[in-house]
């Protein structure tokens, strides 16, 4: 085949172009089987730094931001690969869902929140994948570490034992640097750790940022935020943590701490009191009797239904009575009675209906995803939670204080049994 000249003209003078594309996308890094090139490299370092900014924390310099990223962006893609290895996936209707969610958490339209991520220089796909991503990887958590972390009754009441003993609590507000170990580390690997460490000490002791020092130095997760957790009471720290802050003051940073992690920092920027306050709740005693769409009836006919039983409770018959014999709940033996409900027993549509009742009174036909109810409030009360939130505060406390160690471990496991390759610093 001929190419006409005008056309080679054109190609020939295309070349350098293409030649110059082609050298901006090199590899930075190779991820088992997968690439990380320095264009997706500088898209999540520009990224990035408008985060920086927009927290008002000083950029660290270019050449260790970029590293830092880079670093997360392996991780991520470990995960990733992980995740797909394993037949973890979200379907585009399940993003969909996931980002209205998002905009209505965020009380804005579809519309709307499009127009405030594109304002931000992030392209809409860029950003409906991230948020697949991180679905992605908060599932392969939750199936290789969260399912696996347990906390006993015991250690429940010794944690509130040990809170009792502290007396009135606090609140914490710190942020920390991780100086990641390999698995199974050397003695000298140790030593270079402790080399780094230093060097951050004294640049921290010279009053240097430490928001910038994080997303110089940090290899933990939240290194771009700063290494900044929200406010916590002491038992929601990291114990490693919660044994220095009660020592330190306001802007006080600790000397370097080791784990099997690796080494550590922590600043305590605040302290404040905790507010305790009891804690109550309003339940409601209600019964009910339910029919089935899915038992061959349509709407319709379920709502019609529904509307005759209430018309002859209201004319004096017996709502139990009547529900042990058309109820299709399992309640109908006990004459559709569902006992003591608290908020969040019940499914959204059911419970509005419910708290709009008053003692005595009935509804009428009300639709759920379990088909048309027929609800009656018989009393209400108000009753004392706050022990109950208390053990379940603990509970959750313990369970995310080993989750969040077991995590960093095994993503310690991950990189180091993978097949990493970094190139950045290779010339173009």
């Amino acid at each position: 085949m001929q190419f006409p000249a005008r056309l080679l003209s054109f190609l020939f003078l295309m070349l350098p172009l293409w030649a110059q594309a082609a050298a901006l996308d090199r590899i930075v890094a190779v991820v088992n089987n997968e690439v990380i090139t320095e264009l997706e490299l500088n898209g999540r370092v520009a990224t990035v730094t408008g985060q920086l900014r927009r927290q008002g924390t000083p950029l660290p310099p270019q050449s260790q931001l970029q590293r830092q990223v880079l670093e997360r962006m392996i991780t991520e893609r470990l995960q990733l690969q992980t995740a797909r290895d394993q037949g973890i996936r979200v379907d585009d209707s399940e993003l969909d869902r996931a980002v209205q969610r998002i905009a209505d958490n965020n009380k804005l339209s579809l519309a709307d929140m499009r127009k405030a991520v594109q304002s931000e220089g992030v392209a809409w796909n860029t950003f409906r994948e991230e948020i697949r991503s991180e679905i992605i990887v908060t599932r392969l958590r939750e199936r290789e570490v969260d399912s696996r972390v347990t906390v006993s009754d015991s250690e429940v009441e010794s944690f509130l034992a040990a809170d009792a003993a502290a007396g009135p609590g606090r609140e914490y507000l710190v942020s920390h640097i991780l100086l990641r170990a390999p698995e199974g580390a050397r003695p000298e690997q140790w030593a270079q750790l402790q080399r780094r460490a230093a060097d951050i000490s004294r640049l921290a002791k010279q009053g240097e940022d430490f928001a910038k020092l994080a997303a110089s130095f940090s290899e933990a997760q939240d290194a771009m935020q700063g290494g900044a957790f929200d406010w916590r009471p002491l038992e929601r720290l990291p114990a490693l943590f919660a044994d220095v802050v009660v020592r330190m003051q306001p802007g006080q940073v600790s000397d370097p701490l080791r784990s099997a992690a690796g080494i550590h920092f922590v600043k305590l920027v605040n302290v404040r009191q905790a507010t305790a306050k009891a804690e109550q709740i309003q339940q409601t005693h209600a019964r009910h009797i339910l029919l089935r769409t899915a038992d061959g009836l349509n709407d319709a006919e379920a709502r019609r239904r529904l509307t005759e039983l209430r018309e002859r409770v209201v004319n004096g018959g017996d709502f139990a009575e009547l529900a042990r014999n058309f109820s299709s709940d399992i309640t109908s033996t006990k004459g559709g009675d569902l006992g003591w409900l608290s908020p969040g027993d019940t499914v959204p549509d059911f419970e509005r209906a419910m708290d709009a009742l008053r003692p005595n009174e009935m509804s009428p036909p009300v639709q759920s995803p379990f088909g048309w109810h027929l609800i009656q409030v018989l009393e209400r009360r108000t009753i004392d939670v706050t022990d109950d939130r208390r053990r379940a505060r603990a509970r959750n406390a313990l369970r995310e204080r080993k989750a969040e160690e077991v995590y960093e471990d095994w993503l310690r496991q991950l990189r180091d049994r993978s097949y990493v390759e970094l190139r950045l610093d290779q010339p173009s």
